[in-house]
């Protein structure tokens, strides 16, 4: 082979030159820092599997969130719900409190009605026994919160006490209707009428009492126990009361329809509080107007009936509108002498100055004198004996 053959080169490819290899080793090899100089900075990011451990947490968070608001709800509404039925149970008891109560001024008013016949009293308390019994079968029908079952018996059982208690006066009446002996009588029908007394002794204490310690116990706000009072008067209902009763059911009639017999009352005393100062009429009487200021008024029955429903007015006259208060004598018996008491006593405008001061008694049926229904009273208020 000659020379020149030797020369031939197989370049069927092109040789890269040897920038382009550089270029591709630069491609391939990862370039090295610089040894000196400052490190350039990292991601904030932090490590890869970081990110969905706080997606996990900030869920878990909400779903805790959640269920405490949703707990808290339940509870509220639960709260709601329980306050609403005691409420309603409280709402349906002062409707049967009032209707017995209205039954219990009906009685009162009957009993001490002039003229009325024994067997007229006795349908009349029999009427008023069934009305009671409504009220049995209404609080009987009621559903009351759990912690008050046990308490709504003792509801139950006063209005029960109500019936028999009229229910037994109509009895003792019907019974004593040739009964000659008037305090007899009057014992007999007092006994009857403790079942009234009673009613009102368990509606208070074993009724109204623990049921406000159940509110208070259960954390219900803005609910009250109601009060009921069946005799308002406790002498409406005493043997001396019944007796002076008797005496007039059984008297002979007059032709005014009260029974026969002196009728009248009288004024005895009028008295300061709480000076303690009798009003003289013949001189000028230096009260002490203190926020404690009372004037109790003694009235007597001067005859010898049983009167009721008597009204008792205080007057203090002075410029302009005059000071005036009305107070009734429910009922009181022969030769009874009764103290009625008118309290908060506005003296504005009368300090310093000479006034009168007048107590009326309203004349009962039949009441023949009345001179000593009335009665005036000069007086100086001050604010020192």
């Amino acid at each position: 082979m000659s020379e020149r053959d030797d020369d031939f080169e197989f370049d069927f490819f092109d040789e890269p030159d040897e920038e382009t290899v550089t270029q591709r080793r630069s491609a391939v090899r990862p370039q090295r820092r610089p040894s000196k100089g400052p490190r350039p900075p990292r991601s904030s990011g932090g490590p890869p599997g970081l990110t969905p451990i706080l997606r996990l947490i900030g869920l878990v968070a909400a779903a805790i969130v959640v269920v405490v608001l949703l707990v808290f709800w339940i509870q509220g509404c639960q709260n709601d719900a329980k306050t609403d039925a005691y409420k309603d149970y409280m709402r349906n008891t002062a409707a049967i409190a009032r209707a017995s109560n209205g039954i219990g001024a009906n009685l009162k008013n009957l009993v001490v009605t002039p003229g009325i016949k024994q067997a007229e009293l006795v349908t009349k308390l029999n009427g008023l026994a069934d009305q009671e019994q409504q009220d049995v079968d209404r609080a009987q029908t009621l559903d009351p919160p759990g912690h008050l079952r046990e308490v709504h018996k003792q509801l139950i059982e006063a209005l029960q006490f109500r019936v028999s208690g009229v229910r037994g006066l109509a009895d003792a009446f019907a019974s004593t209707s040739k009964n000659t002996d008037a305090d007899k009588a009057g014992t007999a029908l007092a006994e009857q009428a403790k079942r009234l007394l009673a009613s009102d002794v368990v509606w208070d204490d074993t009724f109204r009492a623990p049921a406000t310690q159940v509110l208070n116990e259960q954390g219900i706000k803005g609910v009250v126990v109601p009060q009921s009072q069946f005799v308002s008067n406790v002498d409406l209902v005493s043997a001396a009361t019944f007796s002076a009763m008797f005496k007039r059911l059984n008297g002979a009639a007059t032709p005014t329809g009260t029974s026969g017999g002196l009728h009248g009352t009288g004024i005895v005393s009028t008295t300061a509080l709480p000076q303690d100062l009798v009003l003289s009429e013949a001189s000028d009487n230096k009260v002490v107007a203190t926020t404690e200021l009372a004037f109790e008024v003694a009235v007597q029955d001067t005859g010898d009936s049983l009167e009721s429903s008597i009204p008792v007015t205080l007057t203090i006259q002075k410029q302009g509108a005059p000071i005036k208060q009305t107070q009734t004598i429910d009922v009181i018996n022969p030769g009874e002498t009764k103290k009625v008491v008118f309290k908060n006593i506005d003296t504005t405008g009368v300090f310093g100055v000479r006034t009168t001061l007048k107590v009326d008694v309203q004349p009962v049926p039949s009441e023949a004198r009345i001179e000593n229904n009335s009665k005036q009273y000069p007086v100086i208020f001050s604010l020192s004996p």
